[in-house]
């Protein structure tokens, strides 16, 4: 098959576009090219000249911190230069500083993204576009596929009072877009005065999913090991606004949903029921090592992608919430920690962008007519992206 010539290729052929000048890059270990060579080694030795400094996203430059995890600064063993951590202690982390760019000249971008909005990478890039364009610093996207496709998109926008680290995005929850497309439209809408260049990828078809790529899968943080992860993400992350486990702490993230009281013969054969295309279910039993449930075995259900195109994981995460809640209503709780910074606006709020799929569980509404919006909210969002789409 065909390989994808990668936005960091191109760039490699074409190193004059940052030679000669102070470039820094926010990246991580996932930055590679197709014989897995880190991006900041092999842009320096294509001519492009040794970093200013590296900037790194949440689970740091070598993707090794568990999520909402604060990562500190240190130097780079590969490059010798300072790394600055975008994910911290505190929101005020999350931004490049004016110190951090006051001798950079171009910021390149070099980040997997996975496809769904509280993926918290692309938001670091739209903190790192925010802080250049006042700093008077280019920003250059060097383009990787989306891994999970780019036709499909579900879920709904974010409505006013709900913004956050996991909800900054004006896109739906699975976006179907590119990290480059999501920088032309943050450009478009938020930064009409940076100077944005996309390095776009050779050979990628929206239609096609990270395995049609040729290109070698490295998990872009801990709990993201498969792309039958990915697949499964943009629903399955809405597990972490529960006290359900999401099966972290196991080797099965996001496969895996469960606690210690559900019945897990009883919910299997509930979801059975309904008849969600493109998944199977079987009971299961397992013991997370850390995180929520860390050392008791829970109950619930292990999830086989069995259809992806036909699959809609933001459908399917709202149906297992739901049902949970409506068999086990005595047991089920909502996540009443901070969440990403935040602490005064429920997580499954933050994470769909509204109230309304929060209420309407509480409520037992029938869950068709919120994911009826979001299919309304979602052909809205198409109509805007005249001019922002580089692939067909």
């Amino acid at each position: 098959m065909p390989r994808v010539v990668t936005g960091l290729e191109v760039l490699m052929e074409t190193p004059e576009l940052i030679a000669g000048r102070r470039w820094a890059m926010l990246a991580n270990h996932a930055a590679v090219t197709p014989d897995l060579d880190p991006a900041r080694v092999v842009l320096a030795a294509a001519g492009a000249g040794k970093p200013t400094r590296l900037f790194a996203p949440e689970h740091g430059i070598d993707g090794i911190a568990q999520d909402m995890e604060a990562v500190g600064d240190l130097h780079d063993p590969l490059t010798g230069v300072e790394v600055r951590s975008l994910y911290g202690s505190n929101p005020e982390t999350l931004e490049p500083s004016s110190d951090d760019l006051a001798d950079v000249d171009v910021l390149v971008v070099d980040l997997s993204d996975i496809g769904a909005r509280y993926y918290t990478f692309a938001a670091t890039m739209d903190w790192v576009m925010a802080a250049c364009e006042r700093a008077n610093v280019e920003v250059l996207v060097l383009d990787r596929p989306n891994p999970i496709g780019g036709v499909a998109r579900e879920g709904g926008m974010v409505a006013p009072g709900f913004e956050s680290f996991v909800s900054q995005l004006p896109v739906p929850v699975r976006h179907g877009l590119t990290l480059g497309e999501i920088a032309l439209l943050l450009q478009r809408e938020r930064y009409p005065n940076l100077e944005l260049s996309v390095v776009s990828c050779r050979g990628w078809r929206r239609s096609d999913w990270w395995d049609a790529t040729a290109l070698p899968w490295v998990a872009p943080s801990p709990n993201m090991p498969t792309l039958d992860t990915a697949a499964l993400y943009p629903g399955l992350c809405l597990v972490e606004a529960t006290t359900l486990s999401e099966g972290r702490g196991t080797t099965r993230p996001f496969h895996l949903v469960g606690a210690p009281w559900i019945d897990a013969e009883r919910l299997v054969a509930a979801l059975r029921e309904q008849g969600p295309a493109g998944i199977a279910f079987r009971t299961a039993h397992f013991t997370p090592l850390f995180q929520k449930h860390a050392g008791a075995t829970c109950s619930g259900v292990e999830l086989y992608v069995v259809d992806r195109e036909i699959l809609e994981p933001v459908a399917l995460g709202m149906r297992i919430l739901k049902t949970i809640h409506d068999l086990h209503p005595e047991r089920f709780g909502w996540r009443a920690d901070s969440y990403e910074f935040v602490s005064d606006v429920p997580a499954l709020d933050l994470l769909t962008g509204s109230a309304a799929a929060r209420s309407g569980i509480e409520r037992g509404d029938r869950l068709e007519s919120l994911l009826e919006e979001w299919r309304r909210e979602v052909k809205d969002f198409d109509e805007t992206l005249g001019g922002i789409l580089l692939y067909r």
